[in-house]
């Protein structure tokens, strides 16, 4: 049988999708078509706000890789828009000039941010947050410039002012309402999350109407209706969306916001369809991604001819976490006009929960603080549920504490447990009973539960626990290291050692990487497992580091460069500060800061004088940049201080000089304080060591980052030979069991302190480790050392330690 010809029109989430569920339905009906105007193959929009605050790499949101339309005999045109429809003689054509004919097409052409219309719109620094494009734009301007406006305190606003926050980039949010996210949330909790995020640095101007962009070329700043200004060199707009329905209009097909399309998402020109962002069904064009894949099966079964349940609209939720602020809603959730709330406040803990009810039925939630029950009241109006016999407030109670009992054990099967996707638990019981799923990632891959923006991962993680039950083994459970394999941290180390593998190239050929070059997540940390399994042996991938370890320095927002050299224990002397002052001033160094960290940072050098410098230093690099120890910080000790108990600068020193440039998954911070007074702040660093009389306590796996954790008690000694013994076992137990970018705080919590303990309780363990640690440290070089040492190799070296 001859297939159909199916042309879409859009290379996103809702398209894709679409063409998925065709797929599941038959791989042989259509011969398919996608002309995409961005030049990526399918990617999780959803996910570029992870881009932009630095969590995640482009390559990590992509949906469908090349290889997926390959191996689905997809033609996939990126880069090219098409621009006319011809109903009658069934052809596309696009801006390339490419002439398409179609049985079927499908539009799926989404929606295009909507840009004030006031003056300045147009200049420099004014952009959007829709595309990679747009988000790469911020990362360049966060480089060069300070001070960012983001105009729009809905959930696109705060997400890419979160990101922006994170580029170190001072953000004010302007917003026309008097509270945050009005269309999601109810004034208290818009109130709460304001407080929130003004604690993590954003600024807030509410009530704000933007009247005009000033500067001349580039941006400068935003003039209010109120005459009041505001600095700025970037500004975001995140005002909202419109349907991009002008090729649709241009082709005769009917429009209003978007394409006016039926229940079965057909247009009123025959085969011809529309699904996503661009669609108008019953007068609602929806902007969030589980009703776009509500409708993409809907849509899949009309082009199939296949018997299918109308669509009938969705119920909408959102739910947001910026840097752990949980914030949920769905369906109607403001009370007046024949509906009444319940509502439980916390302001202890900061939990705020609102159930909306019409009648005996749940309408709307709003959840802030704890959006833990978001899965289950979202169901719950979904399934419009009669609560008549319920006691109204313990709604607002977890299920598992209401009945004594555990969450995933009181749901139903068809209770929702993925709203992106439309996964109910059911489906996902199934995929572990039948299909044998035993991992989030495996579920995800069999279900897609969790795929699109990963809010409901936990809860995933929980049924599988619940339905493993003794067989569950947390040990055995995985998240890939990267998109390129669907092997995890373990399973790779596991076969480099089992088979032998000794450079990156190799381990991607042999364990099937999907991209031949692999990506900026899995080639660091293929070089640090290999480094970290054959430290004696393993020659140093130094093109698979990151730019700030290749240069030895750290890049700063103007392009140039952040000089740290080592100071041992935060202690120097008048010759050192007497060298860093003479190559300040040689070198025109703009600025000399004092780090947290007790070092001095020589900031705004220039690249080609980094050599120089270094050799003009003649001080080892402090590693301000690398996943290594970054620093020992002391305080003055029992030598000069009365309340000091112990030589805390005595033994940082040591300890620094030992372990200074040993790679390790993530920067390691150490503190040494002499007593307990910790004026060197040793409860939130990766070791942190505290003076007691007679003896050292020891704690492990704190942090002081943007997910602060105090430090675990490791374990009480009584010398200082036990403190380097016991530190240093804890190090390399760290450096060999640790994912790649994991903290020790998260390690810990991932392993278990009680674990931890027990092994390095074991004195044999102990010798062990702190044997292996030696046999890895037998072998480091630092690379400045040659360049300062050997004149003749200066510029060679400089050209492929630095240009490279």
């Amino acid at each position: 049988m001859e297939k159909k010809k199916l042309v879409l029109v859009g290379n996103g989430m809702a398209g894709v999708r679409a063409i998925e569920e065709i797929l599941k339905i038959s791989r042989e009906k259509f011969e398919i078509t996608i002309f995409g105007s961005e030049p990526h193959p399918n990617y999780n929009r959803i996910l570029l706000s992870n881009v932009l605050q630095g969590d995640t790499k482009v390559i990590d949101i992509t949906l469908n890789d090349w290889d997926w339309y390959q191996e689905n005999n997809i033609r996939l045109y990126t880069g090219e828009t098409v621009i006319k429809i011809d109903s009658d003689k069934k052809v596309v054509i696009t801006d390339k000039g490419r002439v398409e004919l179609y049985d079927e097409l499908i539009i799926a052409t989404g929606s295009l941010p909507f840009i004030l219309p006031i003056p300045g719109a147009d200049k420099k620094g004014v952009t959007a947050f829709r595309d990679i494009k747009d988000t790469d734009e911020m990362l360049a301007a966060s480089k060069q410039y300070k001070k960012a406006a983001v105009i729009g305190g809905g959930l696109l606003g705060l997400e890419a002012a979160r990101g922006l926050l994170n580029l170190g980039m001072d953000v004010s949010v302007i917003h026309l309402a008097p509270y945050l996210m009005e269309r999601q949330l109810d004034l208290t909790a818009g109130k709460l999350l304001q407080i929130e995020l003004e604690k993590q640095g954003m600024k807030f101007l509410l009530e704000k109407q933007t009247q005009e962009i000033l500067g001349n070329d580039r941006t400068k700043g935003l003039k209010f209706s109120d005459g009041t200004k505001l600095e700025a060199d970037l500004v975001v707009m995140a005002v909202g969306i419109k349907s991009n329905v002008a090729l649709a209009k241009e082709s005769g097909i009917s429009v209003n916001r978007g394409i006016i399309v039926n229940d079965y998402l057909q247009t009123d020109v025959p085969h011809i369809y529309a699904v996503g962002e661009c669609a108008e069904h019953n007068g609602i064009a929806y902007g969030l991604v589980a009703p776009l894949y509500e409708q993409g099966k809907v849509l899949a079964k009309t082009v199939c001819g296949v018997k299918t349940d109308p669509y009938h609209g969705s119920v909408v939720s959102t739910q947001l976490k910026v840097s752990g602020v949980e914030v949920f809603s769905a369906g109607d959730f403001m009370e007046g006009e024949g509906k009444k709330a319940i509502k439980v406040f916390d302001e202890q803990d900061g939990i705020y929960k609102k159930i909306v009810l019409r009648g005996k039925q749940i309408v709307g939630a709003v959840l802030f603080g704890d959006s833990s029950d978001g899965n289950r009241l979202f169901s719950m109006i979904q399934k419009q549920a009669d609560i008549s016999d319920t006691m109204k407030v313990s709604i607002l109670q977890p299920i598992g504490q209401e009945a004594g009992g555990n969450l995933v054990a009181a749901m139903s099967d068809n209770e929702i447990i993925c709203g992106c996707n439309g996964v109910s638990k059911g489906t996902i019981v199934q995929a572990i009973q039948q299909q044998g799923c035993s991992s989030v990632d495996e579920i995800k891959a069999c279900t897609s539960a969790s795929r699109s923006c990963g809010g409901c991962k936990s809860l995933v993680s929980e049924i599988l626990q619940h339905t493993l039950g003794a067989e569950f083994n947390a040990g055995i459970q995985k998240e890939a290291i990267c998109s390129c394999t669907l092997l995890s941290r373990d399973e790779v180390v596991e076969e480099i050692k089992a088979k032998g593998l000794s450079t990156i190239k190799e381990v991607m050929n042999v364990l099937g990487w999907n991209h031949e070059e692999g990506c900026s997540k899995c080639r660091p940390a293929l070089n640090y497992y290999l480094g970290m399994i054959y430290s004696t042996t393993y020659k140093d991938e130094r093109e698979s580091r990151a730019v700030n370890e290749r240069m030895h320095a750290n890049i700063q927002k103007d392009g140039t460069y952040g000089v740290i050299p080592r100071m041992y224990g935060g202690v120097t002397n008048a010759k050192e500060l007497r060298r860093i002052a003479d190559v300040a001033e040689k070198y025109n160094v703009p600025l000399v800061k004092v780090t947290g960290a007790q070092r001095l940072n020589l900031l705004g050098v220039k690249k080609d004088d980094l050599p120089k410098i270094w050799a003009d230093l003649d001080m080892p690099s402090g590693f301000g940049y690398g996943k290594s120890l970054r620093m020992v910080k002391t305080c003055v000790g029992e030598k000069y201080c009365r309340f000091g108990t112990q030589d805390s600068m005595g033994i940082g020193i040591e300890m620094e000089k030992k372990l200074e440039r040993l790679p390790t998954p993530h920067k390691t911070k150490i503190a040494i304080n002499a007593c307990p007074r910790s004026c060197a702040e040793s409860g939130f660093k990766d070791i942190g060591i505290i003076g007691i009389d007679g003896g050292w306590e020891i704690y492990v796996g704190g942090n002081g980052g943007t997910h602060v954790r105090a430090g675990d008690l490791l374990c009480t000694v009584k010398t200082a030979e036990e403190v380097k013994e016991y530190s240093y076992a804890f190090y390399q137990y760290y450096r060999e069991s640790a994912n790649y970018l994991e903290r020790t705080s998260t390690w810990v919590e991932r392993v278990g302190m009680a674990n931890v303990q027990s092994v390095l309780e074991d004195r044999e363990n102990r010798k062990e480790l702190n044997r292996r640690l030696d046999e890895a440290l037998s072998v480091l070089e630092d690379p400045w050392k040659k360049i300062i040492s050997d004149e003749k190799t200066k510029k060679e070296l400089f050209e492929t330690i630095v240009l490279s």
